[in-house]
């Protein structure tokens, strides 16, 4: 099993505790019973979501600076979970590489967000990963 699939249940973690406002623990319970994770890989994805709540704050104060004429709230709730999926990763600096976090943040746009999800998560955490 890949790390992708530890992304996929931490953000549809995340997803769920902002649109079913439900506690971490019961999200991602649901989460791993629709996608079943080894046992190594259970941890990593815990550390994600853990990552993604520590760092909200701070995700979408970049997520508002650098989203022209998107206010935080427009966005589409998955495009927000993986945004803060994938800021949180960076700004926790684990070790997994830039380039890699802002791929699989991209695949994951690709395959749960709209059309237009992936060029726009692109876009933004290209920009982060250059500017800062």
């Amino acid at each position: 099993m890949s790390r992708r699939l530890a992304r996929e249940v931490a953000l549809r973690t995340l997803f769920q505790m902002d649109i079913g406002h439900i506690t971490k623990e019961d999200a991602f319970n649901f989460a791993l019973e629709t996608t079943p994770l080894s046992e190594e890989l259970i941890p990593f994805a815990e550390d994600l979501v853990n990552l993604a709540i520590e760092h909200q704050a701070e995700s979408d104060a970049i997520i508002k600076a650098k989203s022209v004429d998107w206010s935080l709230e427009r966005l589409p709730r998955v495009d927000r979970s993986i945004l803060r999926l994938a800021i949180g990763e960076m700004l926790a600096e684990i070790g997994t590489p830039t380039g890699v976090i802002i791929n699989e943040a991209v695949e994951l746009a690709h395959r749960y967000g709209t059309e237009e999800s992936g060029r726009f998560i692109n876009g933004l955490l290209g920009n982060l990963a250059r500017d800062g």
